[in-house]
């Protein structure tokens, strides 16, 4: 059974860090497009960053230059780190798996992560 579990969120300032994992099982992670999503109170889920089987990474205008998206074939997981943090990256975070072969996908729970001014 795929499942997909989002951590590392909480609660930090203006201008600090977090590094969010996203760790996948049930699925070959290997040929699989990973994707960070973000749904603010009030707002539509959006999305953040991708980074393809290959490696190749793709971030948002919102935060390019902030936050980076990384995987580890070897864990199954893939990162979010975000940097300097401003209050308007407060949201719920959620990770998404496509698969490249087929039109299976799935979304993970979510982390929630608020950011303090």
């Amino acid at each position: 059974q795929a499942q997909l579990v989002e951590s590392g969120g909480g609660l930090v300032q203006s201008g600090g860090s977090l590094r969010l994992s996203c760790a996948a099982s049930g699925i070959g992670f290997g040929r699989y497009n990973m994707h960070w999503y973000r749904q603010a109170p009030g707002k539509e889920r959006e999305w953040v960053a991708a980074i393809t089987t290959g490696g190749s990474t793709n971030i948002a205008a919102s935060v390019k230059g902030r936050f980076t998206i990384s995987r580890d074939n070897t864990k199954n997981t893939t990162y979010l780190q975000m940097n300097s943090l401003k209050p308007e990256d407060t949201a719920v975070y959620y990770c998404k798996a496509d698969d490249k072969y087929s039109s299976n996908s799935y979304w993970g729970q979510g982390t929630q992560v608020t950011v303090s001014s």
